[in-house]
């Protein structure tokens, strides 16, 4: 009973520590300026050239270049303590990521979040509806594209009466629901 204990501390251990680690390097996060802003670089991103800087958000379109490189479009949110964009409406606008190698627009594709250290290198203007908008272009160092995470709420109730067995739980059981076409009947329904 002793070694199962240790076990599950050692394993629930591990979890909670993964789920605390950084996903931008530790030297690329000392070198990075976490007091310029995205409003900032946006009003002279001349003024900012070569700060290394840790930014993130949900991308907007991944475009590959001729010459191997690939350019990311980020709609920028706020980042949460271990870099995560959070799910908020503030912003402060839309910047480019540079990548120097190919990335399959299919992986880094519109809506999912990503975070990125990367270093300043100028700013692109570019039309954005009717209007010219100046985006800040980052050099990237390292990039972290964040995994989706589903909820599904299920249709039918299914009972597990063995649920915990043998652990001093069996009989009690729990119910969970399983819709697999509920966004398609909620969103699409004629």
């Amino acid at each position: 009973m002793k070694s199962r204990f240790q076990w599950f501390l050692l394993l629930a251990l591990t979890l909670f520590l993964s789920s605390c680690v950084h996903v931008i390097s530790k030297d690329l996060r000392i070198k990075s300026d976490s007091t310029v802003t995205l409003g900032q670089v946006r009003q002279n991103p001349n003024a900012f050239k070569g700060k290394m800087l840790v930014w993130g958000g949900e991308i907007i379109e991944t475009v590959n270049q001729n010459d191997g490189t690939t350019q990311i479009e980020v709609y920028q949110r706020p980042l949460g303590w271990r870099e995560e964009p959070q799910e908020t409406t503030a912003s402060e606008g839309r910047f480019l990521i540079l990548a120097d190698k190919y990335l399959d627009p299919y992986l880094f594709r519109s809506g999912k979040k990503i975070t990125v250290a990367g270093e300043i290198l100028g700013e692109m203007i570019k039309p954005l509806g009717e209007m010219d908008y100046r985006y800040p272009i980052l050099s990237s160092k390292q990039i972290y594209l964040w995994p989706e995470y589903y909820y599904r709420p299920y249709p039918y109730t299914y009972f597990d009466p063995w649920w915990g067995y043998p652990y001093g739980w069996g009989g009690i059981g729990f119910g969970y629901y399983y819709f697999p076409h509920y966004y398609h009947y909620r969103h699409h329904r004629h």
